[in-house]
């Protein structure tokens, strides 16, 4: 069993000098070449051979969970499609955590640091544990942080295994850098339980990258402990990467939440929001903890685009991270008896219901008995019924919905008693 490397605290990210305008971002590596690695075994982001990578990001997939999401989620008066917890109120934030006015005030307005204020990094660090050869880096939400370490990572002939279903950005930013997502499938008849044979048995002499993302979005599912274990435990005999979404980290239901996989391997990249479990999705704060000379890559290309995060909204988060008990707490208390009520109401209508039971997140993926195609339905209940769901074409499994589980009780009881009835109705 690996294990934890000692935790010695957030480090401030500084640029070797001078800052080498071609490093490792600026190399290729020829299709089909395995990541190397140092004696000491630590990563070694270089990539040998040569040629030109051409990106083809203006051609990648239309976001089809953001379409469905773009008009419907702000017209909607019953949501029982988000992937988070209720938000949050500024007001009820200052209450709780104690920021004052005052503090708020005193805030300037100048650029923050390229990977974050250092209050903040070191909040995430002594929050998650990662090991000592990590850095921190602060993003506008996990989304930039995935696509930013994607980018510097592959490389066009990679093969990246994501699990399937998938949040899409998962594989589409793959697809569109060149690299070939290979699926792990979580299957149905096993209630999406992830299971590692058949994720060992696609990793191979092409992969640069595993992803994974526990709690699992859209179904639900985790590892285990001791499959978690064994999880890293794999992944520490391949030189392959670990990319760990860690969105529904901190949302679980049996036990303890996973702990960070960067705090025991050195190729493992992971990254966090303040968007699922915190709900402060408009905050749009994330992090990625990755090993330094990824992070550098992550820094070039984001000089290109958002540069850095608002001082005010990492003020915000700072606080969060420091007082993350007392902000996740009431909202997990919620979301358990949320998940009760939900799974009660499977059990009441076994005719119209298959629903594996989540894990942990505060999403479900149940299956609409008699339906191959869902996505009428979820129209007309946005549409006529003012009740949204996500359909499951969304995530590739078309006679699903996800249900989002993480708002007020009386909401979800409100969607989930026009779903019957429109299931009833049929």
């Amino acid at each position: 069993m690996l294990r934890r490397q000692p935790h010695r605290g957030a480090r401030p990210f500084t640029f070797p000098a001078p800052l080498r305008r071609h490093g490792p971002l600026a190399e290729t590596r020829q299709r089909g070449d395995r990541p190397a690695q140092d004696q000491a075994g630590a990563p070694d982001l270089r990539h040998a051979g040569g040629g030109t990578v051409t990106a083809a990001l203006g051609g990648i997939a239309p976001a089809l969970l953001e379409d469905w999401f773009r008009d419907r989620y702000f017209a909607a008066t019953t949501d029982i499609s988000s992937s988070g917890v209720r938000n949050w109120a500024l007001g009820e934030l200052r209450e709780l955590l104690g920021v004052s006015v005052a503090e708020l005030d005193g805030l300037v307005f100048r650029d923050s640091p390229s990977c974050g204020r250092q209050e903040l990094t070191d909040a995430v660090a002594d929050r998650y544990r990662p090991g000592p050869d990590h850095r921190v880096m602060v993003t506008h939400g996990s989304s930039e942080a995935l696509f930013l370490a994607l980018s510097a990572l592959l490389r066009p002939g990679d093969e990246v295994v994501v699990p399937r279903p998938a949040y899409q950005s998962l594989v589409s930013t793959v697809e569109a850098l060149g690299a070939r997502p290979v699926p792990w499938e979580l299957a149905p008849a096993d209630g999406f339980a992830p299971d590692l044979d058949r994720l060992a048995a696609l990793l191979g002499p092409r992969t640069r990258l595993v992803v994974a993302n526990f709690p699992h979005n859209p179904t639900g599912a985790s590892l285990t402990p001791d499959d978690h274990g064994r999880f890293l435990d794999l992944m520490a005999r391949h030189p392959a990467f670990l990319l760990w979404d860690g969105a529904m980290a901190e949302l679980v239901y049996d036990g303890d939440r996973l702990p960070d996989p960067t705090g025991v391997l050195p190729r493992a990249i992971s990254t966090g929001s303040f968007s699922k479990a915190f709900g402060l999705p408009g905050l749009r704060i994330g992090w990625c903890v990755a090993p330094p000379d990824l992070v550098r890559d992550m820094v070039r290309l984001r000089d290109y685009t958002t540069l850095n995060s608002s001082p005010l909204n990492e003020f915000l988060a700072t606080a969060v991270l420091r007082g993350a008990d007392a902000v996740l707490a009431p909202r997990l208390r919620t979301a358990r008896a949320n998940l009760d009520a939900l799974l009660s109401w499977a059990t009441a209508h076994p005719d119209l219901i298959d629903c594996p039971r989540p894990r942990g997140g505060v999403t479900a993926f149940p299956r609409l008995r008699g339906l191959d195609d869902t996505r009428r339905l979820c129209e007309w209940l946005a549409d006529e019924r003012g009740v949204l769901t996500v359909p499951g074409d969304c995530f590739g499994h078309p006679d699903r919905v996800r249900i989002g589980f993480g708002g007020p009780t009386d909401e979800l009881a409100r969607g989930l008693a026009e779903l019957t009835r429109a299931l009833r109705a049929r």
